[in-house]
C-alpha cells in the first residue's frame, strides 16, 4: 500500500514527517531539528508500530512511502547534495531567494513551486541520459 508521507518546517523551525493516510488503525510521525532527522524518525515509528503489532498478535500492512516536502524541507533535506549555487543554475532563481524559502522566511509562490519541481525534474532527466566509457 502506498502512503503520502508529508514533510515540513514548522513554525519553531523544527522538522515533521508525518503519514497523510486515515484509513489505517495507527499513525505515524516523526521529529527533528533537520528533515533528514524527521524522516528518520518517521521510519523508526514505523518499525516500532510493526513491532508493537507483531507482539500483540497483529497484522500490518507492508506500507511504501511517497515521500512530499514543503520548499523549506526539501531544500534543507538536499543542501549537502544540492548547492544554492547549483539550484540556481537549475532553476534560473537566485540564491538569496533559495536561501529565503530555505530559512522558512519566506514561501515561494504555487508557480514558483511548481517551477522549481520541473526544472529538477528536467535536471534528473538530463542526467539519467549520461553515460559513462
Amino acid at each position: 500500500m502506498k502512503v503520502r508521507v508529508i514533510v515540513e518546517r514548522g513554525k519553531d523551525n523544527k522538522f515533521s514527517a508525518f503519514m497523510d493516510y486515515y484509513d489505517l488503525e495507527f499513525g505515524l510521525a516523526g521529529f527533528g531539528n533537520t528533515a533528514k532527522e524527521a524522516i528518520q524518525d518517521f521510519y523508526e515509528s514505523y518499525d516500532e508500530e510493526k513491532e508493537m503489532c507483531q507482539r500483540e498478535g497483529k497484522s500490518i500492512p507492508e506500507l511504501e512511502f511517497e515521500i512530499q516536502y514543503d520548499m523549506s524541507s526539501f531544500l534543507d533535506y538536499f543542501s549537502g547534495v544540492l548547492s544554492k549555487s547549483g539550484l540556481e543554475t537549475i532553476t534560473g532563481i537566485n540564491q538569496k531567494q533559495l536561501w529565503h524559502y530555505s530559512s522558512g522566511l519566506r514561501k515561494p509562490r504555487p508557480s514558483t513551486v511548481v517551477h522549481i519541481q520541473n526544472s529538477l525534474h528536467a535536471f534528473a532527466d538530463s542526467i539519467k541520459q549520461v553515460h559513462f566509457m
